[in-house]
């Protein structure tokens, strides 16, 4: 148990220094934290709890979901029973879902086998989701009229789905760089807490949060209204220009007439030949070949550039776009292009998101709460060093030593990949000192006790080490699936707090038996005892 190969200490000598070396930037001045972040060595990020910042709490908006699902039902509707050549006299929407009536009784049986396909089953997903599929719409027949009623349940899984989704898209839109080190993650069932550390002025967050950037292509009706409050035509949709919010003009809806901004790889800001500020965008291949497709099939005609239900620009095609890219135009500042590719190029938001609370964090709390965490954790570590001296002598300064290389392993895991490190998170700190001697308090007690029984000492060494391996694996590891629940169905500070746990957790039950095992190795080789010092 004693005996290490070659490549064993080879092992703890290069893990032991190259988290010397990663967790190095947390106590270097900020000029020299610059120079090794091209690296990929960094200091831990801090939480909003302890250098302050924007927090800002979203909410999906279930009523703008169900809105989004309305419309995407009508228009596979209609598209089913025009594929099938089946007549129906109308669509009409409600609250509570879809009603279409089908024209010939002898219809309808073969509509609703079609109609039905369109429920649109839902998984719950999630950590601890069964998974289990559920429609999102109810189907059922009263007389010729198919009727569309929403399944709460599955309104529950898709706007689980969209919190997903949404998370990813925030993130891209907040952090587009990759510099700015932010927490977003979900809180309930329905919300996402974004947590900005550093960041004071939180309009410019906000102005890409609130936009649900969900950009179509869409040519324009032939008919349009000439007087205010018209309805427009059946698959046509008025629509507000942004220039001219009482200039409404109608939008052709069918998907023969649009392409879809999601089918976007690039969207920069630029400017155009009269060096006014425009969005250039490119296309993926698909939609380079659908936006090709349209404008050479439309030529002379107008198309409409329309953002979040605003009708940017109305261009005529002059010509063939063949190239797979453009330019968005409409009266835009330099900083709103900019704003505005980052939205692009982010995607569109599955729901719209509403600012439920936003509050901006001082300073001063950050730096309270700093020097209250870094005294405490001082405090802990001072007396757990002298009680370990005092009760274990020499084997107690082992143990300070191991203890100083889990601190140092669980800043380096911390700082590497880039988790945060908040308030809560530096009382798992403090705890994780506790267990970490309380593991070696283990090991020597159960040598103390072969020794008194009559072992020699090396004998009494060795088996204390052996024997109590499986009590530390057991203690530990039960402490680890406490730790995995937490941050399962936790949020915020608990995730804060369970994530180092989890860290401390794997770096003490390395270091407080093979580390202190190294130690104590290099001992008993130097030193070859007779006894055993405890």
């Amino acid at each position: 148990m004693l005996h290490f190969s070659k490549w064993k200490q080879f092992g703890i000598l290069f893990a032991v220094l190259l988290s010397i070396v990663v967790a190095l930037p947390n106590v270097l001045p900020a000029k020299y934290q610059d120079m090794l972040r091209p690296y990929g060595l960094r200091p831990m990020t801090l939480g909003l709890d302890l250098q302050g910042g924007v927090n800002i709490l979203l909410e999906i908006d279930r009523d703008d979901l169900k809105k989004r699902m309305t419309e995407q039902l009508v228009g596979d509707i209609r598209s089913s029973l025009r594929e099938a050549k089946i007549g129906y006299n109308g669509i009409n929407r409600g609250p509570d879902g879809v009603r279409v009536r089908i024209t010939k009784p002898e219809d309808v049986d073969r509509a609703v086998t079609d109609l039905r396909k369109l429920a649109q089953p839902v998984d719950a997903g999630g950590l601890f989701g069964t998974g289990a599929a559920t429609s999102l719409f109810n189907v059922s027949v009263d007389g010729q009229q198919v009727n569309f009623t929403f399944n709460e349940q599955g309104i529950d899984n898709k706007i689980q789905q969209a919190v997903s989704q949404s998370i990813k898209i925030v993130e891209k839109r907040v952090n587009p760089d990759g510099v700015v080190e932010a927490t977003i993650q979900q809180q309930g069932k329905d919300r996402i807490v974004v947590q900005l550390p550093g960041v004071q002025d939180s309009q410019e967050v906000k102005s890409r949060l609130d936009r649900t950037a969900k950009l179509t292509f869409q040519l324009v009706c032939e008919a349009q209204p000439t007087a205010a409050g018209q309805n427009p035509p059946p698959e046509c949709k008025a629509l507000p220009m942004k220039d001219d919010p009482k200039n409404i003009i109608w939008i052709q809806t069918s998907s023969r007439a649009t392409v879809d901004g999601a089918d976007l790889t690039d969207a920069r800001g630029a400017f155009d030949q009269s060096n006014q500020p425009v969005v250039s965008f490119r296309f993926n291949q698909k939609g380079a070949e659908r936006f090709g497709k349209m404008t050479r099939d439309n030529v002379g005609k107008p198309f409409a550039i329309v953002l979040d239900d605003m009708v940017m620009s109305a261009p005529r095609i002059n010509e063939p776009i063949l190239g797979g890219s453009g330019q968005i135009s409409g009266n835009f500042t330099v900083e709103e292009t900019n704003s505005l590719a980052v939205v692009l190029r982010s995607g569109a938001l599955p729901a719209k998101l509403t600012i439920v609370e936003e509050r901006t964090v001082g300073p001063s709390l950050g730096s309270d709460s700093i020097s209250a965490g870094f005294n405490a954790s001082i405090i802990g570590l001072a007396l757990v060093v002298i009680f370990m001296v005092i009760a274990y002598g020499l084997f107690g300064l082992f143990a300070n030593i191991a203890l100083l290389v889990n601190l140092v392993m669980l800043i380096a895991v911390m700082s590497f990949f880039g988790f945060t490190m908040t308030l809560p998170g530096i009382a798992a700190i403090v705890l994780t000192m506790g267990m970490a001697v309380d593991s070696n308090v283990i090991i020597f007690e159960r040598m103390r006790e072969e020794w008194r029984n009559g072992r020699s000492a090396m004998s009494a060494i060795e088996t204390g080490f052996k024997a109590a391996f499986g009590t530390i694996f057991d203690s530990n590891f039960t402490a680890l699936i406490a730790a995995v629940v937490l941050f399962g169905v936790g949020s915020g500070p608990v995730k804060g707090f369970a994530i180092t746990h989890v860290i401390g957790i794997l770096t003490t039950v390395f270091t407080a038996y093979t580390v202190t095992r190294y130690i104590v190795s290099l001992w008993v080789g130097w030193a070859k005892p007779k006894e055993v010092p405890l």
